[in-house]
């Protein structure tokens, strides 16, 4: 005990010394600057190298429309049946002990611990003409693979946690004393629900939307096993880039690549201000319930 006592400290003191903090900030800036902001600025600079009017005609090509349109389609679709099942899986374990509780949380996991690759394998085990139910699907003319259907489900997939995972570590900090206050006094579920727990997790609701759309329109891996490659039906904005670059169209593949970034640059700042929010929304709540 009183070698701790001693050593806490002198450590807190080696944390606060200025020389470290600013070695430690420098390298933190290079890293950054080195892997982060240098690559993006590549994708830039490659995307205007033939000048605006070459890359605007990249980006607006009829397939370049076509693959951002199913870009967004997906995100669209994805997106909100993520937030009913976030929300849903959230409340369920955050608020209520039930059996299967810990396997639940397990499940809504499993996409962070698998490949996307993998996923879109399995998806083609499961659909394709040989899977289990690529037969049934073929006698009713129905097509999963190599289609918008087979597209939006493993997007499903690979998105599945972003909402949840957000939703059932922040829900769970809050616990549930306001919510059991509003049933006391009378109130239905459903307004306990809108007019008690939505405004307390709206921020991060938010946030997990956006990193879930984020993931939805940069996909890959899964996307591209089950997509086939179609031009101008099946390819999303990420595999479009692929095949420019494949077929030596580098300042056309760079134009497309510089619209996703540019995406990306948009989400980053919705995030940050999910994040200033959650962080204001923490910091008074401390005031109020110190």
């Amino acid at each position: 005990m009183a070698l701790s006592r001693t050593t806490a400290p002198r450590r807190a003191g080696a944390v606060r010394a200025p020389w470290l903090q600013r070695l430690l900030l420098a390298l933190t800036f290079v890293f950054l600057f080195i892997f982060l902001l240098l690559p993006l600025a590549a994708v830039f600079s490659e995307a205007l190298a033939r000048g605006w009017a070459a890359s605007l005609a990249a980006v607006t090509e009829p397939d370049a429309l076509a693959a951002l349109r199913l870009t967004l389609l997906v995100a669209l679709i994805a997106v909100p049946v993520n937030v009913v099942f976030g929300v849903c899986a959230a409340w369920a374990i955050a608020r209520f002990e039930f059996p299967g509780k810990g396997a639940l949380t397990t499940l809504i996991d499993l996409p962070f611990s698998v490949s996307p690759v993998i996923a879109g394998l399995a998806w083609v085990l499961l659909f394709g003409a040989h899977g289990w139910l690529g037969p049934w699907l073929q006698r009713h003319d129905l097509q999963v693979l190599f289609a918008v259907p087979g597209i939006v489900l493993v997007t499903l997939f690979v998105t599945f946690p972003y909402v949840a995972r957000e939703l059932i570590a922040l829900m769970q900090s809050q616990g549930s004393e306001e919510e059991e206050a509003a049933l006391v006094l009378g109130a239905s579920g459903w307004r306990v629900f809108w007019h008690v727990t939505l405004p307390n997790i709206r921020w991060g609701l938010f946030y997990g939307v956006v990193l879930c759309n984020a993931r939805a329109m940069g996909e890959f891996g899964a996307v591209s096993v089950v997509s086939g490659h179609i031009r101008g039906l099946t390819n999303t904005l990420p595999l479009h880039v692929e095949i420019l670059y494949n077929e030596y169209q580098g300042a056309a593949a760079f134009s497309v690549a510089s619209l996703l970034a540019l995406l990306a640059l948009v989400t980053l700042g919705l995030k940050s201000l999910a994040e200033w929010r959650l962080r204001t929304q923490a910091a008074q709540a401390h005031k109020e319930f110190p």
